[in-house]
């Protein structure tokens, strides 16, 4: 069932104990504000491309909720401090509302970027709605099961200099240094990881962001995790730079299909998780 929200909001409401998240996949941008970007394909260019096809159709499958905003990054970051506040305090990073690609190039035209003022009410429009229906959805199941598992899903190229040195590895498992899951989960879903053909990490350049962090309470019954993926991990990428014309590779199923048996067996973990527990 759908329940009544903005246009670009969508939430799949079911009664397993499992929430995932799609805060990044989202291209679109209002006319009026596109017209502003320095460029289209660079205002989308740092999308989590393709993600939401590769997790939907197993999500639905095990009765998960999904909760997805077709709003880009670039309008506003609903996965940032609202605050403002850095959550990778120095290092480079992008802001609530980007200024800048990964790889720096400037989003707007000069002169163009929007102020405190606009920050504001964007922040009400887009980021707003999308937390409240994230919490909405965590009560509702919490009024269900004792435990509920949040999976938020994300993914970025594999090279990116200005943000980490080298090659990213393929899953980049982030539960804020332990904090926002209990230590069995995390260890299970690292356990999966390690059994799998794909490179891993706990913890690393990507410990998860606001969603993880402000929702991942264990002692409450709701137990966060991000799951940050290099891109050539389900899709055709030449790890390095990238131009318009050639970025993003179309969607390739069966080039997913290796990786999508392992995620599916850490979502299978994460519900079987919620639902054995107490808290």
């Amino acid at each position: 069932m759908a329940t009544q929200n903005p246009s670009w909001l969508t939430v799949e409401q079911r009664d397993a104990p499992l929430i995932v998240s799609f805060p990044h996949t989202g291209t679109d941008i209002p006319p009026e504000i596109e017209a502003r970007c320095a460029s289209p394909w660079l205002a989308r260019k740092d999308a989590d491309w393709w993600i939401d096809q590769l997790y939907g159709g197993m999500a639905r499958d095990l009765g998960a909720t999904i909760v997805h905003t077709a709003i880009s990054r670039t309008v506003i970051d609903v996965n940032r401090d609202p605050s403002g506040v850095s959550l990778y305090p120095g290092q480079n990073t992008t802001e609530l509302v980007p200024t800048t690609t990964f790889d720096g190039e400037p989003l707007w035209k000069p002169g163009q970027a929007p102020d405190a003022a606009e920050i504001a009410q964007r922040r009400e429009t887009y980021f707003a709605p999308y937390h409240a229906a994230l919490a909405a959805e965590i009560a509702r199941l919490r009024s269900l099961h004792p435990r509920v598992a949040l999976y938020d899903c994300h993914s970025i190229r594999s090279v990116i200099p200005r943000l980490f040195e080298g090659e990213l590895f393929v899953m980049n498992i982030g539960t804020n240094s332990g904090a926002s899951c209990a230590p069995a989960l995390q260890g299970a879903i690292a356990g999966i990881a390690a059994a799998s053909d794909f490179s891993y990490v706990v913890n690393g350049r990507f410990k998860g962001g606001y969603i993880t962090r402000t929702y991942g309470v264990p002692g409450d019954g709701v137990h966060a995790v991000q799951m940050e993926l290099a891109c050539r991990g389900y899709m055709h990428e030449t790890p390095g730079p990238v131009g318009e014309g050639y970025w993003p590779t179309p969607f390739d199923a069966t080039y997913a299909l290796p990786i999508r048996g392992t995620l599916r067996a850490i979502l299978e973990t994460c519900l079987r998780f919620a639902k054995e527990g107490s808290a």
